[in-house]
């Protein structure tokens, strides 16, 4: 049987420092899976190409940053243990998604989002809010979010030149994932959220999106 250790808040707090300054600094997390990019040889692509690639993977890998944080802060204030629990493995198993991306970044020679940080506190936030609104709502904002991502990243695999088998590969295996951790937060009893909620979480991500490309 698995043991859950206990911490106290001052461990809680020092924890969720530690996780954030892992997530915001490049290169601070290692993967559990290899990258599915490296089974294909790097695309020679023009300059506006590259540049649209790693304005899509920037986004990507801020995506994961506030996949990372959101996962963190539902955890922080989720009622049921086993629903904190599985907070804490889903945040684990984006890790991989986020080494990809920055992987991915740096052999096209870009660098992750500048505004990380930002996304990261902000994400944090929303997810404890989540959290404090209930589990059912907490695994349903989950299931929303991997929902959305899931569209984007569609969205990105139609973009990315058929060339590029390394980034589209990457894009690929996360979306495989992210369908799945949509589909058990809400057999885990998620509920469908508000439409003006959806709406808004949907505003908030193109703006994010938008700003990412760039910075």
């Amino acid at each position: 049987m698995r043991r859950t250790t206990r911490h106290s808040p001052l461990d809680r707090l020092l924890i969720g420092f530690d996780e954030a300054l892992r997530t915001c600094a490049p290169g601070s997390s290692h993967a559990g899976r290899e990258s599915p990019g490296r089974a294909h040889p790097d695309a020679t692509l023009d300059g506006a190409e590259s540049r649209h690639v790693a304005g899509l993977m920037r986004i990507n890998h801020t995506g994961e940053v506030c996949a990372q944080a959101l996962y963190r802060g539902q955890a922080a204030t989720a009622r049921l243990g086993e629903v904190r629990e599985a907070m804490e493995e889903a945040a684990a198993e984006e890790i991989d998604h986020l080494v990809w991306c920055e992987e991915r970044l740096d052999s096209l020679g870009a660098r992750p989002s500048l505004l990380n940080p930002l996304w990261y506190g902000l994400s944090f936030g929303l997810g404890a809010v989540a959290g404090i609104a209930g589990d059912r709502w907490s695994l349903g904002f989950v299931a929303e979010t991997e929902k959305q991502v899931c569209d984007h990243l569609e969205d990105h695999l139609r973009q990315i030149p058929e060339t590029d088998q390394r980034s589209r590969a990457i894009l690929k295996q996360m979306l495989i994932d992210e369908h799945e951790h949509g589909a058990t937060a809400k057999a885990a009893g998620g509920a469908d959220l508000p439409k003006p909620v959806r709406a808004a979480m949907t505003t908030m991500a193109a703006a994010m999106k938008k700003i990412t490309y760039r910075l």
